[in-house]
């Protein structure tokens, strides 16, 4: 299959996927460093055949594609850019492709980003709630066929980055500074306060132009899950997410 990870980070999906799926991965970045340490390790593991990817916006992509996957971008597309996404979103979408949409959440009214957050952290960025996202993919022509909610998922993955980041806080202060350790100590506690008492959570939303592209049930998730961990076995070196 043709995949497009829209907003691909360091390459990590977009390897997985090549690698162990044999998918034909297209992966997009605004981040020059992404872009070249992403190629990069794509050469390394013999995977830049099936694995390329762009410093570009989504925007200017072309072509169509089997399956588009975002995770961790959305957050960064602003209300306001909401259809565009989308729209975009829905060329770039073979008829009967499938798009994953991986994106931190509000479970209660949209509000605003916090302030501290918003200067130090993720400028610009902002946490949707579903009704600011689900009016938008009716109206592009999309058709929801899933919604899973990730509730403490991402307190417990904050907690751990907290307790890594801590046991090595020496070696990060060494690199950069004693603010430095601060901030990101009170960033990843905060973060995992919110997640835990302040209604944030992690939605994936599954979005189709037909809604026959999918099977009837979500049988067919455990079956695929459990053929990549076999195929995870055979590849050594593998390190998913947490090891």
């Amino acid at each position: 299959m043709d995949v497009l990870d829209i907003g691909c980070g360091w390459g990590g999906m977009g390897l997985y996927l090549a690698g162990l799926c044999d998918a034909n991965v297209t992966g997009l970045t605004l981040s020059e460093e992404q872009y070249g340490i992403a190629n990069g390790r794509a050469v390394d593991a013999g995977l830049s055949d099936r694995a390329r990817f762009e410093l570009q916006d989504y925007r200017d992509c072309k072509g169509q594609f089997d399956r588009i996957v975002s995770v961790g971008m959305f957050e960064h597309v602003g209300v306001g850019n909401f259809p565009t996404f989308f729209n975009t979103a829905r060329q770039l979408m073979k008829p009967d492709g499938v798009m994953l949409l991986h994106s931190i959440g509000r479970f209660d009214d949209p509000g605003a980003t916090n302030a501290w957050v918003d200067k130090y952290i993720f400028p610009g960025g902002y946490i949707p709630a579903l009704s600011e996202v689900l009016p938008v993919i009716e109206q592009s022509g999309l058709k929801i066929t899933d919604i899973e909610i990730l509730r403490l998922h991402y307190a417990e993955t904050l907690k751990a980055w907290r307790e890594r980041f801590l046991a090595r806080r020496d070696e990060a202060k060494a690199l950069y500074d004693e603010r430095f350790c601060l901030m990101w100590e009170f960033y990843l506690a905060a973060s995992e306060t919110a997640f835990r008492y302040q209604d944030m959570m992690v939605f994936q939303i599954q979005i189709t132009r037909d809604q026959e592209a999918v099977p009837l049930t979500c049988d067919y998730i455990l079956g695929a899950e459990a053929r990549l961990r076999e195929r995870e076995r055979k590849v050594p070196h593998l390190r998913l997410a947490g090891e």
